[in-house]
């Protein structure tokens, strides 16, 4: 008889953060940003998503407000997935957020399902009953879809990521569509729009632009308008700890960002009777600045809504990111798929959709 071959036993290490790119222990986490580069590319079918090294690390060694956890599965000596965790350290955090990756030719052999349990594990021991992850999807399936009780937007049902969600008894709790705009293009509409957008604002709203780190006299306001956005962005049946922001954080945020390598342009429009920041956007690229240009938060507070401020900050900062970074071809961004005021803001700048995102989230009888 012929003896029976056994698949090498999958194992799970800590990634540890290095001092540097080039430091003896810096593999792992080399590898984490490998694997979660070709996982984007695979899942959304372009890497607009793609991130350089130096822009995670820079991420992962600040955690003065963010917990990072990450760990990799190792089979026979290889890495074949990762996991990193988000656990903010406020006393009031309730969720662990987290980003499962498998490197593509490697789903199936049971590497999800180990290192989804190391993400149970940690929130069990953390008393945090709620974890959350994002998926990827390619536009233009054809196949069944799943919607979320929004009723706004879908992603594909047979999806490998969306059937492992569904098997380990996640719930889909919104869509977001990820939009893209090319630098390369007319600007001819996104000026015009600007100008129509700044004459229907009036006079109690002036627009407040730099490049970071944020100015002295900005830090409070832009400390409070970034704290809503935890309260104030759609986010369906998702649970959103409230984030607490002053202006030291601000800061933290801008060295954070700093050691990053990225540049950050904010546009803002500021109300001048209040001194408030009534709505803001920002554009943010790495040292690789032929790359995709991301778009992190846009939002215009609830109580100054319906005075084409959105339109506002997007169209400014789009103007003034063509000078600052001449380079980058196209700007990517996310939009939860209700959130149809901003995606039509979008789409009459230029956005075209790109891929799509599942948000999905489990609750633990912690």
């Amino acid at each position: 008889m012929t003896e029976a071959v056994q698949s090498p036993v999958i194992t799970v290490q800590p990634i540890a953060v290095p001092a540097t790119l080039d430091a003896p222990d810096a593999g792992p986490f080399l590898e984490l940003v490998r694997i979660a580069n070709a996982v984007c590319r695979h899942d959304a079918g372009h890497d607009y998503l793609d991130e350089v090294p130096e822009e995670a690390l820079g991420f992962f060694q600040d955690q003065s407000d963010w917990t990072q956890p990450a760990f990799a599965a190792v089979r026979d000596g290889e890495i074949v997935g990762v996991v990193k965790m988000m656990i903010s350290n406020q006393s009031d955090a309730s969720t662990v957020e987290f980003d499962l990756m498998i490197d593509p030719p490697r789903w199936g052999q049971g590497a999800e399902e180990i290192l989804l349990a190391e993400v149970d594990r940690e929130a069990r021991e953390r008393g945090l009953p709620t974890i959350q992850t994002w998926t990827l999807h390619r536009p233009g399936a054809t196949g069944p879809l799943l919607a979320p009780p929004t009723g706004w937007g879908t992603i594909p049902a047979e999806d490998r990521q969306t059937v492992f969600q569904l098997a380990n008894g996640f719930t889909l709790e919104q869509v977001e569509r990820n939009s893209v705009f090319d630098l390369t293009g007319d600007f001819g509409p996104v000026k015009r729009m600007l100008a129509d957008a700044l004459a229907s604002a009036g006079e109690d709203y002036r627009l407040v632009e730099w490049t970071a780190p944020t100015p002295d006299e900005y830090k409070d306001g832009f400390a409070r308008v970034l704290s809503r956005m935890s309260t104030d962005a759609p986010s369906g049946g998702m649970v959103v700890d409230e984030q607490h922001w002053d202006a030291a954080r601000v800061e933290r945020r801008d060295a954070r960002q700093r050691a990053q390598g990225l540049t950050v342009s904010v546009a803002a429009v500021e109300h001048v009777p209040t001194g408030t920041i009534a709505a803001y956007n920002e554009l943010v690229i790495s040292e690789e600045r032929s790359g995709a240009t991301q778009q992190y938060g846009t939002l215009v507070l609830k109580e100054h809504r319906g005075r084409r401020l959105g339109t506002i900050v997007k169209c400014a900062n789009l103007l003034r990111w063509r000078e600052v970074v001449p380079e980058s071809p196209r700007v990517s961004t996310f939009n939860a798929e209700e959130n149809r005021h901003m995606l039509d803001i979008n789409e009459a700048i230029g956005f075209v959709p790109a891929s799509y995102a599942g948000a999905w989230k489990k609750v633990l009888d912690v």
